[in-house]
């Protein structure tokens, strides 16, 4: 069963489970592109409202939401498949029934989750946020 709380800042697990969900699903980035956003996302938490998924009382995975955007949403690769990225979508959307996200358009299982989950591509970047040649899609509520 997959209950959900807010983090209590425990951010070396969050990006443990960061790291498990990249590495099993970003295939498009090379180790050093890894290690590169790897320094970069723990910038990250303290800017967004932090929702983790518990499994069993094991951190799986987390979001995180600023200003109606879901920012992140990553899920351990040993968790994926059991609802918890679906928990913490729901509970996002309940929170910002008009919730907007962007999602790396290389990551084909993502971008299928969240057409799955009732988004639609409403826009499209050539660059990730840091400027990186990986672009993202734009999705809203259809």
């Amino acid at each position: 069963m997959t209950t959900l709380r807010p983090s209590d800042g425990e951010y070396p697990r969050l990006l443990e489970i960061w790291r498990s969900a990249v590495e099993a699903t970003h295939d498009f980035l090379t180790p050093a592109d890894v290690e590169y956003y790897a320094t970069r996302v723990p910038l990250y938490f303290p800017e967004v409202d932090l929702t983790v998924a518990e499994v069993d009382g094991i951190a799986a995975g987390f979001s995180g939401i600023a200003e109606g955007k879901l920012e992140m949403l990553f899920v351990h690769d040993d968790f994926r498949g059991r609802g918890v990225g679906t928990a913490l979508l729901r509970a996002a959307l309940d929170r910002f029934p008009d919730l907007t996200l962007d999602v790396n358009e290389q990551n084909p299982r993502a971008v299928g989750f969240y057409l799955h989950h009732g988004f639609e591509v409403v826009g499209r970047q050539e660059t990730d946020s840091d400027g990186r040649p990986f672009p993202l899609l734009e999705l809203k509520r259809a």
